[in-house]
């Protein structure tokens, strides 16, 4: 069936990748999904705690559109993974596993911004942007990321 034309009229690739490959990359994207949303929720209470001096469940749902619920549950994932704690009536706190993880992403996220921007995209599309490519790409290519930029400045 190779070189068959598709529906678009285009020659259509039956070419698939490896098992073991093709099952890694889609199992990269998985973990990267799930860690996306630790990794989103750590940032978001660091940025409440250095503004506000606090970080409430209310707050976190809010800034990141998702139930009171919700936000509950994946706080109590926080905590479970040692990366939080909270207090009776005083919010969200994280510890210092949180704190290193917060100044990674955001870190990742600063570098994956000033890519884009590089490259020629508006600086509110490249921060837009940045939230779901920070956390889907590899040590390898922020790696390219930041000697692209050290060449370019």
């Amino acid at each position: 069936m190779a070189g068959k034309a598709g529906t678009s009229g285009a020659p259509r690739s039956t070419a698939l990748p490896a098992e073991m490959t093709q099952a890694r990359r889609f199992g990269k994207t998985r973990t990267a999904q799930a860690t996306a949303l630790m990794e989103d929720y750590v940032e978001l209470i660091d940025d409440l705690l250095q503004a506000d001096g606090e970080a409430r469940a209310t707050d976190v749902a809010r800034r990141l559109g998702v139930s009171h619920a919700t936000a509950i549950k994946s706080i109590s994932r926080l905590k479970r993974e040692g990366l939080a704690t909270s207090k009776p009536y005083r919010g969200v706190f994280l510890t210092e596993t949180g704190h290193d993880l917060a100044r990674r992403v955001r870190a990742r996220h600063r570098l994956v911004v000033d890519v884009l921007v590089a490259i020629g995209v508006p600086p509110e599309a490249a921060e837009a942007d940045a939230e779901g490519l920070e956390h889907h790409v590899s040590e390898v290519t922020l790696a390219a990321f930041a000697r692209f930029l050290k060449k370019s400045s």
